[in-house]
C-alpha cells in the first residue's frame, strides 16, 4: 500500500467514525425523547446548543425539560422513528437533515397522531464529540387517526410489552433476559 492510499485509507476511516457518531447521536436523541431520558436527551446537545421547535426555543440543557413536559401533557407514549438521513462533514462542522416520523398516542388511549418532519441540524465535533449545536424542526405532514385497536382484544390477548417513559422500560435492561415480567398491553 502507498503513503497515499494509506492516507486515504486513514481518512475514509475518519468519515465513517464521525458519520456512525453523528448518526448515533441523532439516534440517542430520538431515544431520549421516547424513554424520558433527561441526561439521555440533554447529552446530544452542546452545553450552548439550541433547539427550535416552532416558537419554542430552547438551549440544549433545558430542552428535555419542556420536550418531556409536551409530551406529557400531549400523550400517553410516543416513538420518534429516524428514517432518510443526509449528512455533509466539513472538518469538524456537519450540516444534517434527518426525516422524523413521531406517533403520540393520545392521553384518551384511543386516539393518535402522526407527525411527519424533519430535524435540521448542525453538529460540531468539540473534544472528540459530536452533538448538537443547533436544532431546527419542521412538521410537513400532521394526521390524527384512530387507536382504540389497542383497547380490543383481538390484540390485548396478544400480549405486547408496552413501552415505558423510563429506566423501567425494557431497553434499559441488562442483559436482557425473559425473567423480568414487563409491563403488557
Amino acid at each position: 500500500m502507498t503513503d497515499e492510499e494509506l492516507d486515504q485509507l486513514k481518512n475514509d476511516v475518519q468519515y465513517l467514525k464521525d458519520r456512525a457518531a453523528i448518526l448515533d447521536c441523532i439516534s440517542r436523541h430520538a431515544r431520549g425523547h421516547d424513554r424520558h431520558d433527561v441526561d439521555m436527551l440533554t447529552s446530544a446537545y452542546h452545553s450552548d446548543g439550541i433547539d427550535e421547535h416552532g416558537h419554542a426555543i430552547n438551549s440544549g440543557p433545558r430542552y428535555a425539560q419542556w420536550a418531556n413536559a409536551a409530551h406529557a401533557a400531549g400523550s400517553l407514549l410516543h416513538t420518534h422513528n429516524i428514517t432518510t438521513h443526509t449528512c455533509e462533514i466539513n472538518g469538524n462542522e456537519a450540516h444534517c437533515e434527518s426525516y422524523v416520523l413521531v406517533v403520540l398516542l393520545n392521553n384518551d388511549g384511543v386516539s393518535a397522531r402522526m407527525i411527519s418532519g424533519r430535524y435540521i441540524d448542525r453538529l460540531e465535533k468539540r473534544s472528540g464529540e459530536w452533538r448538537i449545536a443547533l436544532r431546527r424542526t419542521t412538521v410537513d405532514v400532521l394526521l390524527a387517526g384512530d387507536a382504540s385497536i389497542l383497547e380490543a382484544p383481538v390484540f390485548r390477548n396478544q400480549g405486547y410489552t408496552r413501552g415505558m417513559r423510563d429506566a423501567s422500560d425494557i431497553s434499559y435492561q441488562r442483559p436482557l433476559t425473559l425473567d423480568e415480567t414487563p409491563d403488557r398491553w
